[in-house]
């Protein structure tokens, strides 16, 4: 069956189906087991008394670790695909549970639904699921930015870079990248634990995220088009402000966003008691909402439609 067919496929079960918590309670998540993994090699091999060049070393080294593992797995699952009955649908269910498009959703519309229900605590309660700054500095407005630019972020490195690497090299490539992310999400930060032992993580998976930030934001366009949004003010945010943010990818989707909601995103944040000045993209309102939220969720769905549309396409080509 072709790539394009499965990843079809993929996306079909995991907005149907989603990350059943029945399941996951009893067998753990394949991102959880490379969790794990990072933060054994994390625990072994980041000693604090080596040079910054020797965590460099050790860091590149357990990230390629990680990653070949990762790439191993995959290369093992389709080798048992071409051997069973219907073992191609196996590669799809592989496929749709990587990918994060109902996780994503679920979890971005419990920030709406909290602030719609709890006011501002029930709202600072969920976004601290899905954001790194401290909710307690962030108000009803901070609260939606943050659930709008994770959307948007995630959306990205969430399901279409992992759809990319799956067409560009199979389920190897599509878990080697989710190891590399997930490595990046927990050792990839500049703190004085990990700045030099998550060196390689950061840097290469700016690289893996490159195509996937800038496909993103196209989609988003499209389907600001498609919702009656502003499409001609995200393609111009985009544009504009994608490089002025900290981030040489997430500037892409959430500048998209930004224009297409009529917002101004990122901007000051607060991580671990510091603020960080970001640039804002957008030109809109600072002012955000619930009903913003939802509404970013919508255009959400749209790209994972229009993504959808596309691989369907390339499969009849």
């Amino acid at each position: 069956m072709d790539r394009s067919l499965l990843l079809l496929v993929g996306q079909i079960l995991d907005a149907v189906i989603g990350e059943p918590d029945v399941l996951w309670k009893r067998v753990p998540h394949p991102v959880v087991i490379i969790g794990k993994m990072i933060e054994r090699l994390d625990g072994a091999w980041n000693r604090e008394t080596e040079t910054a060049g020797t965590r460099r070393a050790w860091g590149a080294a357990a990230l390629g670790v990680v990653m070949v593992v990762a790439a191993a797995v995959g290369a093992a699952i389709e080798g048992l695909s071409a051997r069973l009955p219907f073992g191609e649908l196996l590669v799809a269910v592989v496929v749709g549970v990587m990918l994060a498009q109902r996780s994503l959703h679920d979890h971005v519309l419990a920030v709406a639904e909290g602030l719609e229900r709890g006011g501002l605590a029930g709202g600072r309660d969920a976004v601290r699921m899905i954001v790194g700054r401290d909710p307690n500095t962030l108000d009803e407005a901070g609260v939606s930015r943050a659930a709008i630019e994770s959307t948007a972020e995630n959306l990205s490195d969430g399901v279409i870079a992992p759809a990319f690497w799956f067409l560009v090299a199979g389920l190897p490539g599509l878990l080697a990248y989710k190891a590399l992310n997930t490595a990046d999400s927990m050792i990839g930060h500049r703190t004085p634990r990990h700045e030099a032992f998550g060196w390689a993580a950061a840097r290469l998976d700016d690289v893996a995220n490159w195509p996937a930030a800038r496909l993103c934001a196209g989609l988003t366009v499209a389907a600001a088009w498609s919702v009656g949004l502003d499409w001609r003010a995200a393609w111009h945010a985009a544009l504009r402000d994608a490089g002025k943010h900290r981030s040489v990818n997430a500037g892409w989707p959430e500048a998209a966003f930004a224009g297409a909601l009529g917002l101004r995103l990122a901007g000051p944040r607060h991580y671990a008691g510091s603020r960080v000045d970001d640039a804002w993209m957008g030109d809109g309102r600072e002012v955000a909402r619930a009903a913003d939220i939802r509404l970013s969720l919508r255009l959400m769905v749209r790209c994972c439609f229009a993504l959808a549309a596309a691989t369907a396409l390339s499969a009849l080509i």
